[in-house]
């Protein structure tokens, strides 16, 4: 019998993807979680908090991969070494994390915890992988949608994104994560660069919703580095095939 394969972050939007397609390889999933869940075929939870430290030692137990998708608004640097220090004394053997596209190069306070969370890993004595993604379409629509109750549709200058299909993330880490440990792997964005103008047409049209959009200034070091394009995939990157148009029409259409 093979060990499970750790997910932590597997009942979140990309988890999601991803642990069906470990579980189509022939592989057991463990997935690390702070609310308690019954069983499933193949998938087996454990109850526990990175940030709190609770339950990890219980997760890694007996694991040989760890795929670690859980992140937040605040304290990724704190769950990755708890995760990592707790994972290096269980003996796991090839450790993936997901990362975002410009956290060496953003200066903002939670691409600054993504850096570090990647230093934690690279560092743990643990062979690794890490692959940056894009912004996911979900995370696009849901901005989109704040964005369109404002009377106002605020389009800041020079913002570019690339927004990318969380499906083919999950399954690139999917393949990642039953594959030799790779490093630092060739980042993975979306098909398309757009504007928060172009983003927003296409959803204004499928809601029926009209709104005047208003030039502004993102301020500071974070909207030098956006307009300069820090944000986006360098080149070597890799390139999703499934399109933002797309994506909108499935979930609005």
């Amino acid at each position: 019998m093979t060990a499970p394969i750790l997910v932590t972050g597997g009942t979140g939007t990309l988890g999601a993807h991803v642990v069906p397609l470990l579980r189509a390889s022939g592989h057991e999933v463990r997935i690390l979680t702070r609310h308690a869940r019954p069983a499933a075929d193949g998938i087996e939870h454990v109850t526990g908090d990175l940030l709190k430290g609770e339950g990890v030692e219980a997760a890694v137990d007996g694991v040989e991969t760890v795929l670690h998708l859980a992140g937040g608004p605040k304290g990724d640097d704190e769950a990755t070494r708890a995760l990592v220090t707790a994972a290096a004394r269980a003996g796991v053997r090839h450790l993936v994390y997901v990362s975002v596209i410009g956290a060496d190069r953003v200066p903002l306070a939670w691409m600054r915890t993504k850096l570090e969370s990647e230093r934690a890993v690279a560092e743990s004595g643990i062979p690794w992988t890490t692959l940056r993604a894009a912004q996911f379409h979900e995370l696009t629509l849901t901005m989109v949608e704040k964005m369109a109750k404002l009377p106002v549709f605020p389009v800041p200058g020079g913002l570019r994104l690339q927004p990318v299909d969380s499906r083919e993330v999950a399954a690139r880490l999917a393949e990642l994560a039953l594959g030799a440990p790779s490093g630092l792997v060739p980042d993975l964005a979306g098909p398309h660069l757009h504007d928060l103008a172009a983003l927003a047409r296409p959803y204004l049209r499928l809601t029926g919703r009209r709104r005047p959009m208003l030039p502004v200034r993102i301020p500071g070091k974070a909207g030098r580095a956006y307009r300069a394009g820090e944000n986006l995939a360098p080149t070597g990157a890799e390139a999703g095939k499934r399109t933002w148009e797309e994506f909108l029409a499935e979930r609005l259409g």
